[in-house]
């Protein structure tokens, strides 16, 4: 089987300055793109940072040596304090996503270029009045959506693009959610209620709605969604089960799902109580006693769907079919291209391609590449990839380095939109 060796743009960039950049929000988000400095130093630097955890804004701040009056908690003290002139040249912002729109429509008025992480907003208007005030304005925005920037999605995208497979005729692609990540985050945790927070397929499978589109280069003309809370319900909670997996429950031992089995015996997801692995079981403990985090699943008051299916028309008749599952042992992608030329299959760490021609097949690998930096990056590499071509598009003025642009991100954003219409309403919807 031969290699296919797509160049790699080089994680580590020269920039002409050291750019200053503020975070707001210093949760997992803005502390993984804070890192590019860290990594690479004289290219950025924290200068002010704001989250109303203390303890979140004391680490970050004191990570890089930020004055103790560029320390903010509620973003609304940040916000003022750039009323009095710029606190730096980039602002992240990384706050919960019922929090997006307000400080960047602010942030952009006061002359920041953004990294907006995703989504957006909640609604469409928002959406649109961000794209309106980035055109006014003319500052440069990122948003949020890293899989582009992940070398596998970008050496995917360059095999489409080289008429490996000729023209797409039809995706198939799939979202593997985890099922302990499902019980983490939209079930336990801070995305179990789509009505305060966005609804999943903004939350999380807006980044797939956008790579999808991103791939096939069209714009989606249809969508429609079926799916919903399947087994996260009250009326599955078995009986005897105890409020919380902490209060000696009788299937606490055979629940895949027991918060004392997810947190405190695999010691997974301890970002969120700011834990180290090698913590004391009593301070897991005790904060499984005390959170949302140690209340048994089927006992919550969560919305969100543990399973999406999605069918996709783009422009000229191109379709996608596109699945979300939290049922799964693993998280990641797979992806599969048919083409009237070829075939294309791969799991988001590696690729084949199947010429129907020459019956040649060809592959692309990102564990056999030389991309060592990369892999300390979430989501496959695109994480740090993302805030290294934001700094060089300010750095060089130049918005085309930026696949993620709000002009860009306002369509997926209507998909996830009209996708969610169509799951609630049993509707197919046309994307305007």
């Amino acid at each position: 089987m031969e290699t296919l060796d797509y160049p790699v743009k080089p994680l580590e960039i020269s920039t002409s300055r050291e750019l200053t950049v503020a975070v707001m929000g210093a949760g997992a988000r803005g502390r993984e793109y804070s890192a590019y400095g860290k990594l690479y130093p004289g290219t950025m630097k924290v200068v002010a940072v704001s989250d109303i955890n203390p303890d979140r804004c004391r680490t970050l701040a004191d990570e890089w040596n930020v004055p103790e009056d560029r320390r903010f908690g509620d973003f609304h003290e940040m916000l003022e304090a750039g009323k009095k002139g710029k606190l730096a040249d980039i602002m992240i912002i990384g706050l919960p996503d019922d929090l997006h729109f307000e400080p960047a429509m602010e942030a952009m008025r006061q002359g920041y270029h953004l990294l907006l992480e995703k989504p957006m907003a909640r609604t469409r208007e928002e959406c649109l009045k961000l794209r309106e005030r980035q055109h006014e304005t003319g500052v440069k925005v990122a948003v949020g959506h890293v899989l582009r920037y992940a070398p596998y999605f970008i050496a995917l995208k360059q095999a489409i693009q080289d008429g490996k497979v000729g023209e797409v005729v039809n995706i198939q692609h799939m979202e593997p959610v985890m099922y302990a990540h499902m019980a983490h985050s939209f079930v336990r945790g801070n995305w179990h209620n789509s009505k305060a927070t966005t609804p999943m397929i903004l939350a999380k499978t807006c980044h797939d709605l956008d790579i999808l589109k991103w791939l096939v280069g069209k714009r989606c003309e249809r969508i429609s969604t079926e799916g919903g809370v399947y087994l996260f319900r009250h009326d599955r909670m078995p009986q005897g089960a105890t409020h919380r997996c902490t209060d000696g429950c009788p299937h606490e031992a055979t629940c895949p799902y027991s918060a004392l089995d997810i947190y405190e015996r695999k010691r997974w997801f301890l970002y969120v109580f700011d834990l180290k692995r090698d913590c004391p079981s009593e301070a897991i403990l005790e904060k499984l006693r005390t959170t949302d985090y140690g209340r048994c699943v089927y006992d919550m008051d969560n919305d969100q769907p543990d399973h999406l299916v999605h069918t996709l028309v783009f422009e000229g008749g191109a379709t996608a079919s596109f699945t979300m599952d939290a049922f799964t042992p693993w998280g990641g992608r797979k992806t599969r291209v048919m083409g009237t030329l070829g075939y294309i299959e791969g799991d988001g760490k590696s690729f084949t391609v199947h010429e129907f021609r020459t019956g040649k097949e060809s592959k692309w690998d990102f564990d056999a590449s030389e991309l060592a930096n990369y892999k300390d990056s979430g989501h496959a590499g695109g994480d740090l990839a993302l805030i290294r071509d934001l700094l060089e598009a300010v750095d060089r003025d130049d918005f085309g380095v930026l696949t993620s642009s709000i002009d860009e991100s306002v369509e997926s954003h209507l998909m996830g939109f009209c996708g969610e219409k169509s799951r609630l309403e049993g509707t197919k919807e046309e994307i305007k």
